[in-house]
């Protein structure tokens, strides 16, 4: 009895040494690192334009004055500024595109360590377009900016969940969100007239660009690349042994690169499945369609609007023109406390709960703002229940929707997958964010108060479809989330063959592996489209 106790007790003492040995000192700088150089300039991109709003407009007036002689119309200059904020997103499409292939060449790190070349040279161009007398240098530069996110919200994604233990991979990849929650605050701190956000001073927001590229420079080439790469595409077993030794913190990984390795066994004359093959698979069509849809409510639920447009929408809640800046500081707060809240519970509750009670709060909440917003004049006290709502919605969305499609993007898919549902999701999500950007001024003019219930229903559409189809995949193998979605896919899981050792149970990556071969029915995949 004494024995069975002791026994016991030393097994729970090992996990809790495993559990803290999950989070190594590299696998926390790479992280860290990755996401500073990475989805930081992300959020950073999509608020820097905010504060400087009315300075960069004078700008493009006073240059098209000094070239043509005369001032731009209303209807163009607002013409150019949409221009200028949406464009960025068509960037992030041409990123999303080209990931692939640079992932595959180059991997996972060293994408992540050139991709800085594009953010360096747009940030040259953005700062020093006021100094040149050029709004094109700006615009130009907004769209290289876009590429760089473009790829980086693929490559990082990718990156961190293959080199994590899939017992933290949510909160690792909750770092993703996290990171782009904290661009998005320090672009609107930097944007405050005390710092960058006057009519001189207004190229240095888009200079201090430079700064984390510089510093992911600098300290990601000396991390190692993620191991699962190195074994299933470059088949480097020395390397990814270091690997998995540096990111784990241990000496002995034996069991994760044989784990890994049955997975590449079989992946060993095949190629990257190319967006076509993966379309066209159906032991994974419900997962390329939950991330269709995830990605698509991802953008499309309201908060690019709330981001691009904020002092509008604060405007019309009645905040004093002075008050904003600060007033908006408040929105990138919340934001980014509710994914570090995320981060840190999304191992205990799970992806499911999470996505789908983001979006059912956001469907709330949008619902009070119209109420509020259309109410305000009539009601004194209506224009601090805006400001609420608007809160409460940025929460709502970072607490589920804005970390966890890209965790689900990773987690649905295989090695020889990942980078064609990654490129399938970036795709979604840039034209998402165009479209959002360009239309919303519109469908603002047309709707006026209204406007916010269109993404409602894209919120209670995106949160109705998940509760019924999306499984929960916290701590589980890529073959456990296929058995999830087998039923629905109609392909049948031959456990047999997976299990042809009598009397013993094979492992994760072996169930994985047959399971791959099972369901693409021995078909060699082509190279990439």
């Amino acid at each position: 009895m004494e024995n069975k106790q002791q026994s016991n007790g030393e097994m729970k003492e090992n996990k809790a040494v495993k559990k803290k040995m999950n989070w190594s000192g590299s696998l926390i700088v790479a992280s860290l690192t990755g996401a500073f150089g990475s989805s930081f300039l992300y959020g950073y991109n999509l608020s820097v334009v905010n504060a400087p709003a009315v300075y960069i407009k004078k700008f493009y007036n006073e240059t098209w004055e000094r070239r043509y002689g005369f001032s731009v119309d209303e209807s163009t200059l607002t013409l150019l500024w949409s221009i200028t904020v949406s464009i960025f997103a068509i960037g992030g499409l041409v990123g999303a595109i080209i990931v692939t292939p640079i992932v595959k060449f180059f991997g996972r790190k060293c994408t992540l360590v050139l991709n800085n070349v594009f953010a360096v040279t747009a940030a040259l161009l953005m700062s020093l377009s006021l100094l040149a007398g050029s709004f094109e240098m700006l615009i130009l530069g907004r769209i290289i900016m876009g590429v760089d996110a473009g790829i980086s919200l693929s490559a990082l994604p990718m990156y961190l969940s293959e080199i994590s233990p899939k017992e933290i991979r949510g909160s690792l990849g909750q770092v993703t969100a996290i990171f782009i929650c904290i661009g998005v605050f320090t672009g609107q701190v930097l944007g405050l007239p005390e710092i960058f956000g006057q009519e001189s001073r207004w190229p240095y927001l888009f200079g201090a660009i430079i700064v984390p590229s510089l510093i992911q420079v600098m300290i990601l080439p000396f991390l190692p690349e993620s191991p699962r790469y190195l074994l299933l595409e470059k088949h480097n077993t020395s390397k990814a042994e270091k690997a998995f030794q540096t990111f784990l913190g241990k000496d002995d990984v034996s069991h994760e690169v044989e784990e890994v390795l049955e997975e590449s066994r079989v992946q060993r004359n095949t190629k990257l499945v190319s967006i076509l093959q993966l379309l066209r698979t159906r032991a994974v069509r419900w997962q390329v369609i939950t991330v269709v849809v995830t990605m698509g409510c991802y953008q499309l639920c309201g908060l690019n609007a709330i981001w691009y447009y904020t002092n509008n929408i604060f405007s019309e809640a009645g905040i004093n023109h002075e008050t904003i800046p600060y007033v908006t500081l408040s929105t990138g707060a919340v934001e980014t406390v509710a994914a570090v809240f995320s981060g840190l519970v999304i191992e205990r509750l799970g992806r499911r709960p999470l996505l789908i009670g983001g979006f059912g709060l956001m469907v709330v909440f949008f619902a009070v703002l119209t109420v509020s917003l259309t109410l305000q004049k009539t009601v004194h006290w209506l224009p601090y229940l805006s400001i609420f709502c608007i809160l409460a919605i940025i929460a709502s969305f970072c607490i589920g929707p804005g970390g966890i499609p890209f965790v689900l993007t990773g987690e649905f898919f295989q090695q020889s997958q990942r980078p064609a549902a990654f490129m399938i999701a970036g795709t979604v999500n840039w034209l998402s964010n165009f479209a959002v950007g360009l239309l919303f001024p519109f469908i603002q003019g047309g709707l006026q108060t209204y406007c916010f219930l269109v993404f409602a229903a894209i919120c209670f559409a995106g949160a109705t479809y998940l509760f019924f189809v999306l499984p929960e995949t916290k701590n589980k193998t890529f073959n456990e989330i296929s058995q999830a979605f087998a039923k629905r896919n109609k392909v049948s899981l031959e456990m047999k063959e997976m299990n042809h050792y009598p009397g013993e149970r094979k492992s994760s990556a072996e169930q994985e592996s047959n399971f791959t071969s099972s369901v693409d029915n021995g078909e060699t995949k082509k190279g990439i489209v």
